[in-house]
């Protein structure tokens, strides 16, 4: 919910400084952990910073998530299991039980969307060609591994789709947002087939994700990047919730049978979200 107290407008600026103070003091720790780390640990030294990153994040906007399915039994297990860290437990997993990655769906509508990827998807993200030259964000994506796509270039999206097929092969899972950009509401909008392709080619298996928001508006549409950081930014708490569907298979599939499934398990898992977050108050 948003208040309407004056004071409620300090919070953009201040949380902007506290975003460029955690990006730049968690960039510098991810650094120094990787440096005296083995070499082959420095993926999960990554993904583990990632996470922490992200997690750190969703307190500093106030963003209350609540995960269910897949996030939420690998949460339980953790628990369990008498994890020491149980909400690094609830991370989704990259990679499938035969080490091949994992191809994460999810709809989109928001640039909090990629806080709630870090917090709780062991992913490397597929994002627009011009956020790898923002000031503080490019610098955070690159260093993570973000693919960068020119959504009005046929030649970058057949690059995106092979890296993302060698990422998968590899075993790093990727998140992408198949809607292609930012929409309003529920609906979730029809499917770009990129990713889709990357999976078949490898035989990848494909995790679909439903994501919605509460309270106040939260959707970018239709505005700057900042006056939609600027809007978001004064609210005290954002309720979110997001529903992990089953894994879909893709061996011996279609291209376009699986992106009609995956959006049609995303469409389903969207609801889901939005009555969890309904029952919740």
């Amino acid at each position: 919910m948003v208040s309407a107290r004056p004071l409620d407008a300090l919070r953009f600026p201040l949380r902007t400084a506290g975003f460029v103070g955690l990006t730049f003091g968690m960039y510098g720790l991810l650094e120094v952990d990787t440096a005296i780390s083995p070499a082959a640990d420095r993926e999960v030294v990554l993904h583990t910073w990632m996470r922490r990153y992200g997690r750190a994040l969703l307190k500093l906007y106030g963003l209350d998530a609540r995960a269910g399915g897949l996030v939420r039994d690998e949460l339980a297990a953790g628990r369990a299991a008498g994890a020491a860290d149980p909400v690094g437990a609830g991370y989704c997993p990259g990679r499938d039980a035969a080490g091949l990655g994992r191809l994460f769906v999810m709809n989109h509508r928001s640039a909090l969307d990629i806080m709630i990827t870090l917090a709780f998807f062991e992913a490397t993200v597929v994002s627009r060609a011009d956020l790898a030259g923002w000031p503080v964000i490019g610098m955070a994506a690159r260093r993570v591994g973000t693919l960068f796509v020119d959504r009005s270039s046929k030649r970058s999206g057949s690059a995106v789709v092979q890296a993302m097929s060698s990422a998968l092969k590899s075993g790093r899972g990727v998140m992408v947002y198949p809607e292609g950009t930012t929409f309003s509401g529920d609906e979730v909008r029809p499917f770009r087939a990129g990713g889709f392709t990357a999976a078949c080619r490898v035989g990848a298996e494909i995790v679909p994700v439903g994501l919605v928001y509460g309270g106040a508006e939260s959707s970018y549409v239709d505005e700057s990047f900042t006056a939609h950081m600027a809007r978001v930014s004064r609210a005290r708490r954002i309720p979110v919730a997001l529903e992990v569907g089953a894994p879909i298979a893709t061996v011996g599939q279609d291209v376009g049978e699986v992106r009609d499934q995956s959006h049609r398990a995303v469409q389903a898992l969207v609801h889901r979200a939005r009555a969890r977050l309904a029952a919740d108050g």
